[in-house]
């Protein structure tokens, strides 16, 4: 029978900055999280792979391997595809933000940051983690889509979809026939209090119809609501 303290959460940090590093594991283990460090990117994704954490706090400068790299490796590996994580930062510009959250990072902090904030969205992340335990595999009209796998296919082809877009995509096929609201696309897709606008999901959704092609007319906008995915007889 496992301990409690086996049953605690997993955290990976990623963080070259010793000092910065030190804080943030202090005070998620004041929090009772169970903790693995990594000072550089290549061994951070070499000890998500070899130990699947709960969740990755992952700084964007590392020395070997940037956090982006790191971000992008760990989101097309099927095993540790869906584990949130939390991108850190020194540079502040929106376009940084977004680009981190693109790459599918499910939140971001900008350095300097308070580490109760940092703890409290450790919380939040693996607390809408649990909840919403989507269903692993989703199947509608000509599509397939294997979250585990981090796989969609359209009429049997794999579709080659950034982390955002499948992420986007397999939240419209959950709610299939429901219009979703850009809110609620802002809320679920890009993450807690990300700093994304109604511009950024509707760029999204404009790339992802040009890759569904033919089968472009299976995500509808509803004018003045939102958008919604439809995989009728008449698409």
């Amino acid at each position: 029978m496992p301990s409690t303290q086996d049953s605690k959460p997993r955290i990976l940090v990623v963080e070259d900055e010793t000092d910065v590093r030190n804080l943030i594991c202090l005070h998620l283990k004041k929090a009772g999280y169970r903790l693995r460090e990594a000072s550089d990117g290549l061994s951070g994704l070499a000890a998500a792979k070899e130990e699947v954490p709960d969740l990755v706090i992952l700084d964007l400068m590392l020395p070997e391997m940037r956090g982006e790299d790191v971000c992008r490796a760990l989101k097309a590996h099927p095993p540790v595809a869906a584990v949130p994580v939390i991108m850190l930062t020194a540079k502040a510009r929106e376009e940084e933000r977004v680009a981190g959250l693109e790459l599918g990072a499910d939140d971001y902090l900008t350095k300097p940051f308070s580490p109760r904030e940092l703890v409290l969205r450790v919380q939040a992340l693996l607390r809408r983690s649990v909840a919403s335990a989507p269903a692993e595999k989703l199947a509608a009209g000509p599509f397939e889509l294997d979250r585990g796998k981090f796989d969609i296919r359209m009429d049997g082809s794999k579709l080659d979809l950034t982390a955002m877009e499948f992420k986007l995509l397999a939240m419209l096929m959950e709610n299939h026939g429901r219009t979703l609201g850009r809110d609620r696309l802002m809320r679920d897709v890009w993450g807690y209090r990300s700093m994304v606008d109604s511009r950024t999901v509707d760029t999204h959704m404009r790339r992802l119809r040009a890759k569904l092609g033919k089968r472009a007319a299976c995500l509808e906008t509803v004018r003045g609501e939102g958008y919604r995915f439809r995989a009728g007889e008449e698409h």
